[in-house]
């Protein structure tokens, strides 16, 4: 079996040492968690590309919610990725809305002009979609695209396990299908039944943090637990 792909959020390069000692596969780097994650400067790009040595996706992002704000914000958004492009950033996070709740088109398809071509996430943003097959729909047309960060719905991840299990069986049978990456109020105690639904990639935040929260750095023991129950044999995981 191919192993569970777990993904930590990273703000600096002290998180991403300690999240990679713990076990990360993949860091996601953003700043500003008190409004969900922005971009990272591109100093901060730099000293944890310098500090570890795994994949890192690179959030764009520079407002809360999920609406870009507009032509002139997706052209701000392009220029802060083809800057962290250009710094060596290869792969990326992003996804905007309509104020209908429609994929923003427009907006991807300026800051993917920018990205070059690099494998992407589309963000949580499908969450609160007004149509979530309209999003994959949209969403698989553009180049690029290898992932969705998902917690099955407006809830936390707990909740939303058959909606994430129909979407995981589907993309999985799709030549051009896409990775569900659950992320959005995940708990370890969650992972055993994801995992027998079908999952097999894991995004978390505040779960690998002493305390639950944003104010220290990422603890590489809590990571490691994550890392465990990813590891376990599935039946044993299940028991």
């Amino acid at each position: 079996m191919t192993k569970a792909l777990l993904e930590v959020i990273a703000l600096d390069a002290t998180d991403a040492r300690l999240a990679v000692e713990g076990g990360a596969d993949r860091l996601e780097l953003v700043s500003s968690m008190r409004s969900s994650g922005f971009n990272p400067s591109l100093e901060a790009f730099a000293s944890i590309r310098a500090a570890v040595n795994v994949p890192l996706r690179v959030m764009i992002r520079s407002r809360d919610g999920f609406l870009a704000g507009g032509p002139g914000a997706a052209s701000t958004l392009a220029a802060s990725a083809r800057q962290l492009r250009e710094a060596g950033a290869d792969q990326f996070v992003m996804g905007w809305l309509d104020p209908e709740g429609a994929v923003d088109m427009a907006a991807l398809e300026t800051v993917l002009g920018a990205a070059g071509g690099a494998p992407w996430t589309f963000h949580k943003a499908i969450d609160q979609a007004a149509d979530r097959e309209a999003v994959y729909a949209a969403i698989r047309t553009l180049p690029g695209l290898d992932t969705v960060l998902t917690s099955g719905g407006p809830f936390p991840a707990a909740q939303g396990i058959g909606t994430l299990a129909q979407e995981a069986a589907r993309e999985a049978a799709r030549p051009d299908g896409v990775t569900l990456l659950v992320g959005g109020g995940l708990r370890l105690e969650d992972v055993p039944a994801l995992r027998t639904a079908g999952l097999s990639a894991f995004h978390i935040g505040t779960a690998a943090r002493f305390g639950g929260d944003w104010n220290g750095p990422v603890d590489a023991e809590l990571v490691a637990s994550w890392r465990a129950a990813l590891d376990e044999p599935l039946g044993e995981a299940a028991a």
